[in-house]
Order: C-alpha cells, then sequence, then structure tokens
C-alpha cells in the first residue's frame, strides 16, 4: 500500500489511519467475474460500489490511498471544519455592532483548531471504513493497480475480472511552472490537512478561486498575515461580478493583501522564508512570507492505471466520457473529478447514481439532464445554480434578472447581514428559472429552493405561492418573485382591474 505522511500520529489519526487506511488489511481472493469494479474510494467511487452492491450487484472496489477519497480527508470535512472556526472571528469582528464587546486581543489556538478538524474527521471516517464498506456487500480491495485488458483488473498479484467497471479516481491539486517554486516549497490542500501542524505567521496564497479564497480568508482570521495573488483582476474571476465584490471587500476587511491582476515571475529563498518575485502593471515588486499555498485547481488522476490496455481514451482534463458517462471502451465508466467539468462532491454523488443506472441496468440516464449547484464557503458564502448571464449571451438568450439585497429583508437586517443578496434570471418576460446567484451568511443552504424548483419546472409565478417563515432571510427569494409577479401587471390589465373594481364598489 502507497505510504502517506500523516502529522502528527496522535489518537485522531491513529483513528483515522484504522478506518481509511487499515495496515492489516488483507485483500479478499477474486471467486468470479464481477458485476462492477469500482476503481477509486472516494466520493463518486463509494456510491457507485455501495449502490451497485446494495442492488445485488457483486462489486469489487479498489483503492490505493485513503478510503473517503479528497473529501473526507483532505477536502470538504476538513476544510468546512476549519472555516467554521475561522467563522467565529467574522462573529467576533461584527460583535461590537451588535453591542457585544469582546475583550482586545482575542486569538485563535490553531493547534486547537487543528485538533478539532482531526478528531471530527477521524468520527467521520467510520462511515467510509474498509469494514463498513466490506459489510456492504463490496469486496475491498487496498492497493495501487492497473488494468491488463478491456475486462481485467491487477492488483497486487491479483487479476480482478469484471463485467462493467467505473474508473472513480478523483483529482489532486495543481500547480503552475513557477521557476524556484518547486525548489522553495510550498503547500497544498492536502498537505495543509495532513502535515501542517503549525499557523505560517505570513502566508501567501497562489490563486483567488473557491479554495484559495476560503483558505486566505481562514488562515488571515488565526492570526497570518496573508497576501492573495492571482492573474485575473478580481477575487472568484469565474463568479458573478457582484457577488465577487462583495467577497473581495469581506477579505479586505478581514486584512488580506489582495495582489490582483499580477504575474508571479520568480520565487527565491532567503534563510528559512521564501520571496515572491511578481510583476504589477510593469513594475517588478518582492514579498517576503514564510510559506505559499498553492490553490490553482485540480488535475485528474489518471497515471499508473494503464488505461491504454483497457482502451480508454483519455487528455489533459481527466478520461474521456459521453453523455451517459461511458468511456471509449462501452463497459467502463468513469464518474467524479476524473472525468467531470464540475469538480465538486455532490457533483460525484450524482453522477455515481447514472453510472449505477447504466451500467448495470442498461439505464439511458444524461449527465446533461443534472441541474448542479455549487457553494464557495467564504463569509459571506456564494451559492449559484444554473446560468450566469453570461451564459446565456452566449446561448443567445434574453433574460430578466430579478435582484433583492439582504438590506431589503428584516431578517437581514436584524442579523446585521445586509451586503449579500438573491438574483434570479429569467427568459425574457417568463417566469421559468435559467439560473440565480445567491450571496449570503449561509448561500448553500438557501440556494436548494431554487435548485429544487429549476428540478420540478417551478418557476417565479409559483414561488410567489411559497410561505416562507417570518422573518428568514430565504424571504429574498420570494420577494424576487413578487418582483416578477409584479411585471405581470401590464398597463392593459390594470386597465381591466380598474374597471372591475369600481363597478365592484
Amino acid at each position: 500500500m502507497t505510504q502517506i505522511d500523516l502529522r502528527p500520529l496522535d489518537d485522531y489519526n491513529r483513528e483515522l489511519i484504522s478506518q481509511a487506511y487499515p495496515p492489516d488489511w488483507q485483500n479478499p481472493k477474486p471467486n468470479g467475474r464481477y458485476n462492477l469494479l469500482v476503481i477509486g474510494g472516494g466520493s463518486a467511487g463509494l456510491v457507485s460500489a455501495i449502490g451497485a452492491a446494495g442492488v445485488g450487484g457483486k462489486v469489487a472496489l479498489v483503492e490505493k490511498g485513503f478510503l473517503g477519497g479528497d473529501c473526507l480527508n483532505m477536502g470538504c470535512v476538513p476544510s468546512k471544519t476549519i472555516i467554521r472556526s475561522a467563522k467565529v472571528f467574522g462573529d467576533i469582528r461584527e460583535a461590537s455592532a451588535l453591542g457585544i464587546h469582546v475583550p482586545e486581543g482575542t486569538t485563535a489556538d490553531f493547534g486547537a483548531v487543528m485538533a478539532r478538524m482531526r478528531r471530527i474527521r477521524a468520527e467521520i471516517s467510520h462511515h467510509d471504513s474498509a469494514e463498513r464498506i466490506t459489510n456492504m456487500g463490496v469486496d475491498v480491495y487496498l492497493g495501487a493497480g492497473q488494468f491488463t485488458g478491456p475486462h481485467t483488473f491487477e492488483v497486487g498479484g491479483t487479476i480482478i475480472e469484471f463485467k462493467k467497471a467505473v474508473i472513480a479516481t478523483g483529482s489532486r491539486p495543481a500547480s503552475i511552472p513557477i521557476p524556484g517554486l518547486e525548489a522553495a516549497g510550498y503547500l497544498t490542500n492536502e498537505s495543509v490537512f495532513f502535515q501542517l501542524t503549525e499557523l505560517p505567521p505570513s502566508l501567501a496564497v497562489i490563486g483567488a478561486g473557491p479554495i484559495g479564497a476560503e483558505m486566505a480568508q481562514s488562515f488571515q482570521r488565526f492570526g497570518s498575515q496573508v497576501t492573495l495573488f492571482d492573474i485575473l483582476p478580481q477575487v472568484l474571476g469565474r463568479e458573478d461580478a457582484e457577488a465577487a465584490a462583495v467577497v473581495q471587500n469581506s477579505l479586505q476587511r478581514d486584512g488580506i493583501d489582495l495582489c490582483l491582476g499580477v504575474s508571479i515571475r520568480e520565487v527565491k529563498q532567503a534563510g528559512g522564508q521564501k520571496v515572491i518575485v511578481y510583476e504589477d502593471g510593469g513594475q517588478m515588486l518582492e514579498l517576503v512570507v514564510d510559506d505559499i499555498l498553492m490553490a490553482v485547481g485540480r488535475k485528474p488522476n489518471i497515471e499508473g492505471m494503464n488505461l491504454e490496455a483497457a482502451g480508454v481514451a483519455y487528455g489533459k482534463r481527466g478520461v474521456t466520457v459521453n453523455d451517459r458517462l461511458q468511456t471509449s471502451n462501452s463497459d467502463i465508466f468513469a464518474a467524479g473529478d476524473v472525468a467531470l467539468k464540475y469538480q465538486f462532491t455532490h457533483t460525484a454523488d450524482a453522477a455515481a447514481r447514472i453510472v449505477i443506472q447504466n451500467a448495470l441496468f442498461l439505464g439511458r440516464k444524461k449527465f446533461s439532464d443534472l441541474i448542479i449547484p455549487w457553494v464557495t464557503f467564504t463569509d459571506p458564502e456564494v451559492a449559484h445554480v444554473g446560468l450566469y448571464p453570461q451564459d446565456a449571451e452566449e446561448k443567445g438568450l434574453a433574460i430578466d434578472t430579478y435582484t433583492i439585497y439582504l438590506k431589503d429583508t428584516d431578517r437581514g437586517r436584524t442579523d446585521g447581514e445586509e451586503t449579500g443578496f438573491v438574483k434570479i434570471h429569467v427568459p425574457k418576460g417568463k417566469d421559468k428559472i435559467l439560473g440565480a446567484t445567491i450571496v449570503a451568511r449561509h448561500a448553500g443552504e438557501m440556494i436548494s429552493e431554487v435548485t429544487l424548483a429549476m428540478v420540478g419546472g417551478v418557476g417565479l409565478q409559483t414561488l410567489t405561492q411559497v410561505i416562507h417563515p417570518y422573518p428568514t432571510q430565504a424571504e429574498a427569494i420570494r420577494k424576487a418573485a413578487d418582483d416578477y409577479n409584479r411585471t405581470r401587471l401590464t398597463p392593459t390589465v390594470k386597465s381591466i382591474f380598474d374597471r372591475w373594481l369600481a363597478w365592484r364598489r
């Protein structure tokens, strides 16, 4: 099995290892051909394996690292755990405006924050443990493996035969070729949650996308002096510009130094520190930091599987699949980060459900039919589903946009959270929801109402009839629907109403 550097080796990490990477694990011996071979024990792989076994399939799961994948070990679970701690500092910052006076000099105990993260991760690891998966009817093989043919896969000298297979090997942090960076060393989300035990006094975060913005804000609140770099002129460069501006202002209020629209030319070492040489507006500048966190996206894990032997096509973006998630070998599917544009745990889950239906039951489910929301877990959060205005423009769709600001809701005012908004896009003159962006403290919870409406074909006219508890920030969704409803009161309709009501007086 692959050796993984996990620090510190405390009770929590020992518990994690015992569940997700048991060192004394004995692989089973194959007994005939499997209905489904699953390669990768992350979100897509586990859902595929457990779901297929649950309907009676004979299933094998192969994982060379920690079961639970990136989400459990180095992604969603640890990051959201420390983000929760960081949000407390956001509350402290705003406390005086709410009549609460917090003593000056309140600081974070980074060691305690990370210990809490390790504890919660270890607790959740029981859900993805080798023993639990085995008890659910899946044969679990731990170790690296590779295809030896279109319907065979080898692990530790054992040949596994399969009727259908799904590649769900996920992704890993990407990097960019900056001269001197490799020699100087840098952190990724993997090393932050697997090896980092002390808070860097100063930290440069390269990449102001979702991961970079989330980690920059958290580490700044914990006490690092963070500088956030990006070649684009705004944070969250692919996000709604107004939403990105709200987050950008929040990051600046936290004290983060923003170096946007710049190009990093070189990284040098100076003693125990690192020097970032970057160009800003034609001027060469230098920044000295204690550490660097690389957050420039993900790259698919396609190496070492001998995909050629199985007749599986792939490229820089991962395994190539059609809309039914089949690879160039029609008996092999792929799901999750290794094959999909939308690299989210919930997308991997949804894709795995498509694979089960299409691979085992001759299903015709299409990935393109999914309506996928996503969230950036900064403070405030940014949640989105469906089309952006620029997407509609590219498709030649004329749209109307209804925007309600949280300051115009009573709950937004009572909470002191007035910078966010709900923005919903519909075809011009119609109520079908094409997309939405929400910026709020709990935007990730609010977006599901809009997503459900889109999945169910429910338009804004119907949302006007949904009774929202008062006072809640989600009322902004209904208010946006009310704004649409008012557009239906055309001069002609108003004239008819006026005559009718005058006659009824």
